[in-house]
């Protein structure tokens, strides 16, 4: 034991003179006018309830919007309007079409020896319709589903009974979600009936937790469903029992093709209109809330902090690019177009950063720069620092519609909200304003305000790689 606490004091000794001697991280400057006006945003932002009043509106006037229906129509013109109406420039909409799926009908019967029980349940985005009458086979988790024989579940209907955890990055999120992608496809391909998945949520209510599923178009999929977290521990306890079939009806309106479009409004820079900074959320929403979390406030936040910034005595350098994505939900078929429409000029996107986890308070920052461009990371997290925002690493990820951005090669900041309950609310009923802080939400504008304003004024190259040492002469 003696022998151990010496080595261990050693050690430590080491990584303590070790740590005097490293050079501190390098900082990137922000000179004084411009911290300045960091400061004067920071302190508007969090006095002022436009992102509130904003999520408001739209929930209030428009409600759900699902994707390529009337109602996300009616929320892009909104959207034109309010930005248009806070002295937004190059206000536009950039269409593209998309396949509309709408659910109709979704009904959910035991049966059992002893009797009949209605299940809450919600059909998964991209079911084909059904009416199956059916035994029920349960699985713990996708994985073990995958490895089940066809003969198994074949002409049934799979059960997969997956839990998601509850984590403050979301990370139990996108853990459970795969179950919900890939179980009509796995159903499908084993020759089951159909299948049915405990809710992707971290609640313990009796409604079921909406969303779509992700398998390609070219693959057969069963008619799919998710299932309240109660409903789904009775089922559980009823094949504990015995034998249990279940009645599964699926009415859906399906079309080719329909209508959506992403919202622009600018901040047009002062010296590099070409340069664009991008932030933005999803304007459309599932259909059983109204779209509050995900992601009014998203649309709401990022439009209050590119107006604050607009309202300074003097514009930024380069251009802010507000862009409230559209048919998110179904297929990030927004940030897809996005990308695709403006191929020709993704080098001229300086960065981008995505609202898109609910309206918690932003606790880190993490960004994906050139391994030469971290000290401008670095600086905008001690920027941030008054917020209670704490420094995070260069891996961010950015959000669902920046995806197409990111992968070819566009830099990425990631505002990490704490999505701890997020997920007792996400693509349920419960989406409502009332899940909304006004404090928080101010926050969370200050951040983004911070971010995109040091963005846009900074001759900082976010692409910039790792400098070389230069070769010893000879």
């Amino acid at each position: 034991m003696r022998t151990h606490l010496i080595v261990a004091a050693i050690v430590l000794t080491v990584a303590t003179a070790a740590a005097q001697t490293a050079p501190p991280p390098v900082v990137a400057p922000i000179p004084a006018a411009v911290q300045a006006n960091v400061d004067r945003l920071q302190t508007a932002a969090l006095g002022s309830d436009l992102a509130y009043d904003i999520v408001e509106g739209l929930t209030t006037e428009i409600g759900p919007r699902l994707a390529g229906s009337d109602a996300e129509a009616k929320a892009r013109e909104w959207a034109v309007a309010m930005l248009r109406r806070n002295g937004f420039q190059n206000v536009r909409i950039e269409p593209f079409s998309i396949p509309y799926w709408e659910r109709k009908v979704e009904r959910a019967t035991v049966i059992t020896t002893h009797g009949r029980q209605n299940l809450v349940v919600v059909a998964l985005g991209g079911s084909p319709a059904a009416d199956v009458d059916a035994e029920i086979v349960r699985f713990a988790s996708l994985a073990v589903l995958n490895d089940a024989s066809p003969e198994s579940v074949r002409g049934k209907i799979v059960f997969i009974d997956e839990p998601t955890n509850r984590t403050q990055d979301g990370t139990g999120y996108g853990a459970g979600v795969a179950k919900r992608g890939q179980c009509g496809m796995v159903a499908a391909a084993k020759g089951a009936a159909a299948c049915i998945i405990r809710s992707v949520g971290t609640h313990s209510h009796r409604f079921a937790h909406q969303g779509g599923s992700t398998h390609p178009r070219t693959a057969p999929t069963a008619p799919s469903a998710a299932v309240s977290p109660p409903d789904a521990d009775q089922l559980t306890r009823l094949l504990a029992r015995g034998p249990v079939r279940v009645k599964l009806e699926i009415g859906v309106e399906t079309r080719a093709s329909a209508p959506s479009g992403n919202v622009i409004g600018e901040v047009v820079g002062r010296e590099r209109p070409d340069e664009i900074i991008v932030i933005g959320g999803h304007l459309d929403s599932w259909d059983q809330g109204t779209g509050a979390i995900d992601d009014g406030a998203g649309v709401a936040i990022t439009t209050a902090a590119a107006k604050l910034i607009r309202d300074l005595p003097r514009r930024p350098r380069r251009t802010i690019r507000v862009v409230l994505f559209g048919a998110e939900e179904t297929g990030i078929h927004g940030g897809i177009a996005y990308a695709r429409q403006h191929a020709g000029v993704m080098g001229k996107h300086v960065v981008a950063a995505e609202s898109d986890f609910g309206a918690r308070e932003v606790y880190r920052m993490r960004s994906r720069f050139g391994e030469g461009a971290v000290p401008y990371a670095r600086a905008m997290q001690r920027a941030l620092s008054p917020l209670r925002i704490i420094a995070g690493d260069n891996l961010a990820g950015g959000g669902p519609d920046l995806g197409p951005m990111r992968m070819v090669g566009v830099p990425m900041v990631e505002l990490s909200q704490n999505g701890w309950d997020y997920f007792d609310y996400h693509h349920t009923p419960d989406d409502t304003l009332d899940k909304i802080d006004r404090a928080e939400l101010r926050q969370n504008v200050a951040a983004y305000a911070t971010f995109a304003y040091l963005s846009a004024e900074m001759d900082w190259d976010f692409r910039k790689p790792a400098e070389t040492a230069a070769p010893a002469a000879r």
